[in-house]
């Protein structure tokens, strides 16, 4: 469907709200067009000139037809450099900032929201919507701006000229308006037809690269060639489409204009020849010549936008999707590590939920494992806590207040989190350590934290250290090596609540008893919540909740958990096989 009229209304408008950041630089553009556009009207006026001194020539009027041309086409090119200078700046300027927006936005954007946009849609966006706009925003104004201005110049030199040949010539007005009005709601539907293909082979062509391994084991190659051909199809019928009635709708235009200029020849020669002198007329002709490329530009330009438009309501579509919710006001320095659950319930999808009714405590210090079945809820229960997503029902408090109460910065500044799942990214193992805020370490605390997490030992064999680039999601490092580098970022963090999901999953054994030892010095003091299915860790913890689809099942220390001989024993005896 394309957009309604108010909608497309209020994308132009706010567009608008980012042109007049810089008016400015946009007068400078105006100025220069209307230079270049002032200058049409002289061209036609030329050959009434050059008629009347082939007829009648004097060395003066012989001079200047001369040299005409060259002053013309003179303030023609300054006119036209400095109009293009100015709106290519305020075009790119434009995107830079929509761009750049709508990157910060989707940063803050909750994580429900990645569950349900693919990154393929949402990079798709970002990076295809916003050079839409690119097009919209630079070759599309210059065309309105330079050829409007020249048609609105010739419009008025051939009213002046002949002001009844020229209503002649309007009457084809109203058959060209209706015909851009119908195209350019064609152009909106297909436009975004195109986005969504756009959108489909972003994210096919994602995962068959992230998922090289699986694709190539599982022989999925022919699979993943066929979707991924599929969308690349329907991206070039779109194109096919729209380059048809772009043509379609430019010819439409110029055989209606032609008819106009073969009724006005018809009328002088039949009718009028002796009202107007051939000079006159050829010069009218010569207006009418020349009003035609900028009406054919003016309609080609309609394409680029409704394409411009078309993207920016995708990208305001995506800059309006609310961000996390954050109205906590009471600030927090560093917390004494108190977590409470309160009768905790939440799902990932309406009236199926992961946890249900669950409280506990966790006391300043203390270390409590999650252990439980796959599906118990172990790692979102974890999530819950940096508020990744909100309780449906219930409460959760740190340090007696309602975690809503704090500022998300202020809670968050509270946890260091190492998951299963490592995220390393495209750039130094410093910087990967030392990553957001806590860019400002010295590399003695990073080499502390490298050597707490026992990964200096292989940083220091690198040629260049921590220097070395690890490649996009770490992919010149092992999974130990990258568990290990993730660890060491924990650990440098220092926040008084360590949420350790699986931390040590990706680490063979002796590396796993120097890592057990590195968290056992890191625990001391700080509240930390584990989800491992190795027994060293969880034995070894203050406390262990076992959990049972949602519900808390069992609580107690490894031995008092072993001595009930419930569900914890059976996991227990199973070596959490099925956890």
């Amino acid at each position: 469907m394309s957009q309604p009229p108010d909608t497309t209304w209020q994308t132009y408008k706010r567009l608008l709200q980012y042109t007049r950041r810089h008016w400015w630089v946009l007068s400078g553009s105006v100025l220069g067009y209307l230079i270049y556009s002032g200058m049409q009207p002289l061209i036609a006026e030329m050959m009434r000139v050059i008629t009347e001194t082939i007829e009648n020539p004097t060395p003066h009027m012989v001079l200047v037809i001369c040299v005409a041309p060259f002053v013309i086409n003179l303030v023609q090119g300054i006119g036209q450099f400095l109009g293009a200078y100015c709106i290519t700046w305020v075009g790119q300027r434009i995107v830079y900032e929509l761009r750049n927006e709508t990157f910060t936005h989707v940063l803050r954007l909750p994580t429900r929201e990645y569950q349900q946009s693919s990154s393929g849609h949402l990079m798709s966006k970002i990076i295809y919507d916003a050079q839409q706009v690119t097009a919209a925003g630079t070759d599309a104004v210059t065309v309105i701006l330079r050829e409007g201005l020249t048609v609105v110049g010739l419009l008025g030199y051939l009213l002046y000229s002949n002001w009844k040949l020229t209503m002649i010539l309007f009457t084809v007005g109203p058959i060209i308006a209706l015909m851009v009005n119908y195209m350019s709601k064609r152009f909106r539907v297909i436009s975004r037809r195109i986005q969504g293909s756009m959108g489909s082979i972003t994210q096919f062509l994602g995962e068959a690269i992230e998922g090289n391994q699986p694709v190539k084991i599982f022989s999925g190659q022919q699979l993943e060639e066929e979707r991924f051909e599929k969308a690349s199809r329907r991206f070039q019928k779109q194109h096919v489409k729209m380059e048809v009635s772009k043509v379609t709708s430019t010819v439409t235009v110029q055989l209606v204009v032609a008819i106009g200029v073969g009724v006005i020849t018809y009328l002088y020669i039949q009718i009028m020849g002796e009202a107007i002198t051939v000079g006159e007329f050829l010069a009218f002709i010569a207006a009418v010549g020349l009003i035609q490329k900028p009406i054919k530009q003016l309609t080609d330009v309609n394409v680029k936008v409704q394409r411009g438009v078309t993207g920016a309501a995708s990208l305001f579509e995506l800059m309006d999707r609310p961000p996390e919710p954050d109205h906590g006001t009471v600030p927090l320095t560093r917390a004494r590590g108190e977590l409470e659950f309160r009768d905790v319930s939440f799902g990932y999808v309406p009236d199926a939920p992961v946890v249900k009714q669950l409280s506990f405590r966790v006391s300043p210090g203390e270390t409590v494992a999650l252990v439980g079945r796959s599906g118990a809820g172990k790692s979102t229960i974890a999530a819950l806590v940096p508020r990744f997503y909100e309780p449906d029902q219930g409460s959760i408090l740190l340090d007696g207040r309602v975690i809503t109460d704090y500022p998300m910065l202020d809670l968050r500044r509270q946890i260091a989190m190492v998951t299963q799942k490592v995220v390393l990214f495209n750039d130094s193992i410093r910087n990967n350590i030392a990553y957001g805020e806590l860019r400002d370490c010295t590399d003695d605390e990073i080499i502390r934290a490298a050597k707490d997490a026992y990964a200096w030992d292989f940083i220091s064999k690198l040629e260049r250290g921590l220097d070395t680039e690890v490649g996009q999601d770490g992919v010149q490092l092992s999974g130990g090596q990258r568990q290990r580098l993730a660890i060491a970022r924990a650990l440098l963090k220092d926040a008084p609540i360590l949420i350790l999901d699986e931390a040590t999953s990706a680490l063979d054994n002796e590396s796993e008893h120097f890592i057990q030892q590195a968290l056992e010095r890191v625990m001391k003091g700080r509240t930390t919540i584990v989800i491992a299915h190795r027994l060293s860790t969880i034995e070894k913890a203050d406390r262990i909740l076992v959990l049972d689809q949602g519900r808390l099942m069992e609580s107690g220390s490894h031995a008092e958990l072993i001595a009930q001989n419930g569900l914890y024993s059976q996991l227990h005896q199973m070596n959490f096989a099925d956890s």
